[in-house]
């Protein structure tokens, strides 16, 4: 007879903490015990009440928690793992990202004097931050002055990262997030380097954040409310709406919760408690698939074999339903539609989701897939949901994708701040954006309809792109806008002879893999000429050897700026501090002859 206890203890792979191992032979022998919820889930218990494993109603796992004894006997979240809709894993490591700052007081007058507040005051004055906000982060082992004067200041961070077999062994940084206190939960933190996350991570991580976060309140006459923190604060739409899945915004008398909480300056005055309706996931491995139930209506179907990368999601009340992928329950099916297409998913409904009559949402009148030009190129499915751009958190070199955002970003806020850039770019007609792939929503403006032609270098990535590009105009109404993009997939860089003296202003990223290759280099510029009509303008990122081939190729050079010194770049070092790029990469700004 199937027992989900068993499956979820003995299955291998669900558990792979040493801790926890013990727990796979006999739970009850080595002091464990599991408790059943209401809609069948399972959570497993320590000797100690600390929960190591949480799953499904069938035993298949939704995280797993490392817990391990701190010298002075007290317990403390090591590690924990969590599983993603789709199949992949993410873990998380406590104070995993440490920032670590020094300061010579030695030449301040009575610095013999100075204490651990008196580093914070300081902190709080330089970051425009009640001082209270910072003694929640930088704890007394945090801050400390040796003997000659100097101050060490470490910034604790909880890091996120990509488990690329389930376990820590492959673990790849992902992001981070302020350091919580994970034995008492006192407060909800947003993730940094957001756009790195899995699809998916957000919700897992508050799932395991409100698990705990039950359990520690558990028999308490009222629950802890809980605020929002971070230095610095990044509140978000996206943030308010992931709170909102697992805990209720309450705001002071008169105020409106989501208004305030979009004030980095008053974030925190929104009080969080826990929602009495959670987002409960059912995995069906046969099926492939994930089902999210929320207050006994489906949410969202996740399929795992997807090339789309995308969930099927509950129809809106109103407008289009994103990328025009609805899931709904009729006559006991889930029954899920991407456009036209309508297929049942072979599962079993949960107990507890009920059918919702909704109306038919209406389809869009473009498909999203209809931007590529040729059709949309084979993606695997791992390749869809993974593409997302990660940063390494020491020195190693930052990949060629990744670096994108800093220049298109950079570009972006100087077309806002400099008249002359604004001005090229509003009057561009026809837009090239070569090898782009990882920012060409970015590149694309929407104050009127132009063509673009994007030469497609990494199809994983542009499908994301396009998908971005049809949420925005579903959102704007205006569909004219994606009818002059094209996306032309293309196996190495080449010029198109049908763009000959053709564009008003071009984006182009140099490959790294050609390296400081003279000849190549020269090609590319004379290309890129080509492409451009006379009087064209091209924002070119590559290499400073590229500085010796824009005359010969009939361009000339307005300006150019390492991206190691853009500000967008700086930026990113605020969070890791150990932040490289490529040695010499440089943004031009170049005009055809």
């Amino acid at each position: 007879m199937f027992d989900p206890v068993v499956t979820a203890l003995q299955t291998p792979g669900h558990l792979q903490f040493p801790e926890n191992i013990p727990f796979k032979a006999d739970l009850l022998h080595v002091g464990g015990r599991v408790v059943r919820q209401p809609t069948g889930h399972l959570v497993f218990y320590r000797s100690d009440g600390r929960r190591f494993l949480a799953t499904d109603p069938a035993g298949n796992p939704l995280h797993e928690c490392e817990w391990v004894k701190e010298p002075d006997g007290g317990l403390t979240l090591n590690r924990a793992r969590m599983k993603l809709d789709w199949g992949a894993w993410v873990g998380l490591k406590p104070s995993g990202l440490v920032n670590e700052t020094t300061l010579n007081l030695a030449t301040k007058p009575g610095w013999q004097r100075l204490r651990a507040d008196d580093l914070r005051t300081m902190a709080a004055q330089a970051l425009r931050l009640p001082l209270e906000e910072v003694r929640w982060f930088y704890r007394d082992e945090d801050v400390s002055i040796n003997e000659v004067g100097i101050a060490t200041i470490r910034h604790r961070k909880d890091a996120l990262y990509m488990l690329q077999d389930g376990s820590f062994e492959r673990a790849r940084f992902m992001s981070c997030m302020g350091a919580m206190h994970w034995d008492s939960i006192d407060f909800l933190p947003v993730v940094e380097l957001f756009k790195s996350l899995l699809p998916g991570t957000g919700s897992a991580a508050f799932e395991l954040i409100r698990g705990l976060y039950d359990d520690q309140n558990e028999g308490k006459a009222s629950p802890l409310r809980l605020r929002y923190r971070g230095i610095p604060t990044y509140p978000s739409e996206a943030a308010f709406r992931l709170f909102s899945n697992f805990f209720t915004a309450q705001a002071p008398p008169g105020k409106n919760a989501m208004s305030l909480f979009m004030d980095p300056a008053k974030s925190s005055q929104v009080e969080w408690l826990p929602s009495p309706t959670l987002p409960r996931r059912y995995f069906d491995i046969a099926a492939g698939c994930c089902l999210t139930v929320q207050d006994g209506l489906l949410q969202k179907v996740t399929l795992t074999d997807d090339p789309t990368g995308l969930p099927f999601l509950k129809p809106k009340a109103r407008g289009f339903t994103p990328c025009d992928r609805t899931a709904q329950v009729a006559k006991g099916q889930i029954i899920i539609k991407d456009r036209e297409q309508e297929t049942v998913v072979p599962t079993t409904l949960p107990h507890e989701c009920q059918e919702e009559p909704i109306p038919t949402p209406p389809t869009s009148p473009i498909d999203w897939r209809s931007l590529f030009l040729k059709g949309l190129p084979p993606i695997s499915s791992r390749e869809a949901y993974g593409a997302v751009l990660l940063y390494p958190d020491d020195d190693t070199e930052i990949d060629e994708l990744a670096t994108q955002p800093f220049v298109v970003d950079y570009l972006e806020d100087v077309a806002e701040q400099d008249r002359e850039v604004g001005g090229i770019l509003a009057r561009a007609e026809r837009v090239l954006i070569e090898n782009g792939d990882a920012v060409i929503a970015t590149c694309i403006a929407f104050d009127r309809p132009r063509e673009y032609t994007v030469r497609v270098q990494v199809p994983a990535f542009a499908q994301k792109q396009a998908q971005q590009l049809w949420s925005v105009c579903a959102g704007l109404q205006r569909w004219e806008y994606l009818k002059r993009i094209r996306f032309i997939s293309i196996a190495r860089w080449q010029h198109d002879p049908f763009s000959v003296d053709a564009f008003d202003v071009a984006y182009l990223w140099i490959p790294f893999a050609m390296g400081d290759d003279q000849l190549l280099l020269l090609t590319a510029v004379k290309e890129l000429r080509l492409a451009l009509r006379s009087g064209g303008h091209a924002f070119v990122t590559g290499p400073t050897n590229l500085s010796g081939c824009w005359t010969p190729s009939g361009v000339r050079l307005l300006w150019q700026e390492p991206v190691a010194q853009l500000p967008t770049f700086r930026m990113h070092r605020n969070i890791i501090p150990k932040a490289k790029l490529k040695a010499g990469l440089t943004l031009y700004h170049v005009k055809a002859n």
